[in-house]
């Protein structure tokens, strides 16, 4: 997105207090498809965000996006999206715009209070994220050595 459309997103939210949208990229796959599935985000409250909120931050004057906060400190927030590895630190009540409040998922509409966004939250960022991370990184170090052996074998 350029400045424009920013400046419009948070113009529009400020108008209209939510706004619907559809995700760019991978990092909160499984629930956000890129081209097929969106979501609704309400602009955000005076208070604090809560542990498993998904956000809408700015991360520069030109760069926005939508991750899930893991925890919240005096001060900011620890951010990372849903298919992601690595966290985001220093994420402050200033940067976050807004929060999610529902999204479609293969045509279906959720809820973020509906009992099994809750179930997949607890599953996917709790249960199973230290396990699907450890193999993730485990893959990029592999493909990585891979590469190094394919270069060497040149």
């Amino acid at each position: 997105m350029n400045k424009t459309e920013h400046t419009t997103i948070e113009a529009y939210l400020n108008k209209y207090g939510k706004m619907t949208y559809s995700n760019i990229g991978t990092s909160m796959l499984p629930i956000l498809v890129q081209g097929k599935d969106l979501f609704t985000v309400q602009k955000k409250s005076k208070g604090r965000c809560r542990k498993y909120d998904v956000v809408l931050y700015r991360r520069s004057p030109h760069h926005y996006v939508l991750h899930r906060i893991l925890q919240v400190r005096e001060k900011d927030y620890v951010i990372r999206g849903d298919n992601c590895i690595s966290k985001e630190y220093g994420i402050t009540d200033k940067d976050i715009i807004a929060v999610m409040t529902e999204f479609v998922h293969n045509g279906k509409k959720h809820k973020v209070t509906d009992l099994d966004y809750k179930i997949y939250r607890i599953l996917w960022c709790q249960i199973m994220a230290p396990p699907r991370i450890f193999i993730k990184k485990l893959k990029l170090k592999f493909l990585k050595t891979l590469r190094h052996f394919k270069c060497r074998s040149k």
